[in-house]
């Protein structure tokens, strides 16, 4: 399995930690505030919009704090000024590892990120010095023992998505940005929820992992980062095999 599957794995037993709730909050309320700020508050024009209402539905966040965080997206409630940035580094074992925040003081932001990085085995990078190792992406998660894969082809690949793959207990589909909305689209329509969604970075060249100690040692620096008040999404290349991540 791919590493960007691992690392969704592990953050859906992390949301379902009470501890971690809160958290999860704010980030998918910021994600909200942010695209409906950047493109409008209509999730139909608005396929980033559409997606964290997705992922903010997948963590549960009640439907009148979707719809207060969408106006002040607009300006029609006020709201904080956040900056999005992406930081870009590398992990312990040269994991390359991209960083999406979004901060209100860029110089506290930038500070706080180096010094996870260096204090967990990994240094942060120049623009450019990972990203051409991933992929903007469209990606779902469908339970298997919720739907079949001939299902998810027919309805997803009709409707523009790229591929449906094998994640151990789930099923995973991606699709090109341009086509995420109309997937999305069609699933409902059809009846098929996945139990997540959104557009996020795919790694297309990955590190192989099958170090236990190694592997402790990147998730330990994705977790530190991703805990980070700032940080909205934490994105790597490990290819953690199956039996090192079960020991995690």
């Amino acid at each position: 399995m791919a590493g960007h599957s691992k690392w969704h794995n592990i953050q859906i037993r992390k949301g379902a930690q009470d501890a971690k709730r809160g958290k999860m909050f704010t980030k998918v309320t910021k994600e909200i505030v942010l695209a409906a700020r950047m493109g409008g508050g209509d999730p139909a024009n608005n396929t980033r919009l559409r997606s964290a209402i997705a992922s903010a539905k997948g963590v549960n966040l009640p439907k009148d704090k979707i719809e207060t965080a969408i106006k002040k997206g607009t300006g029609e409630l006020a709201a904080e000024v956040y900056d999005e940035i992406t930081y870009e580094g590398y992990g312990p074992g040269g994991v390359a590892l991209i960083v999406e925040v979004a901060t209100d003081n860029r110089n506290r932001t930038v500070a706080d990120i180096r010094y996870i990085f260096s204090r967990n085995g990994g240094n942060l990078g120049e623009n450019g010095s990972v990203a051409w190792m991933f992929e903007r992406k469209g990606v779902f998660f469908f339970p298997k023992d919720q739907v079949t894969e001939d299902a998810l082809m027919e309805v997803g690949l009709e409707a523009g998505a790229e591929d449906v793959l094998d994640d151990g207990e789930s099923w995973e589909v991606r699709t090109a940005p341009a086509d995420f909305a109309a997937v999305v689209d069609a699933f409902a329509a059809a009846g098929l929820e996945p139990e997540s969604s959104e557009l996020t970075m795919v790694a297309t060249t990955e590190v192989p992992v099958a170090d236990p100690d190694l592997a402790r040692k990147i998730m330990n620096l994705m977790e530190k980062l991703d805990d980070h008040d700032d940080v909205q999404k934490v994105h790597a290349n490990a290819d953690i095999a199956d039996e090192v991540l079960d020991q995690l």
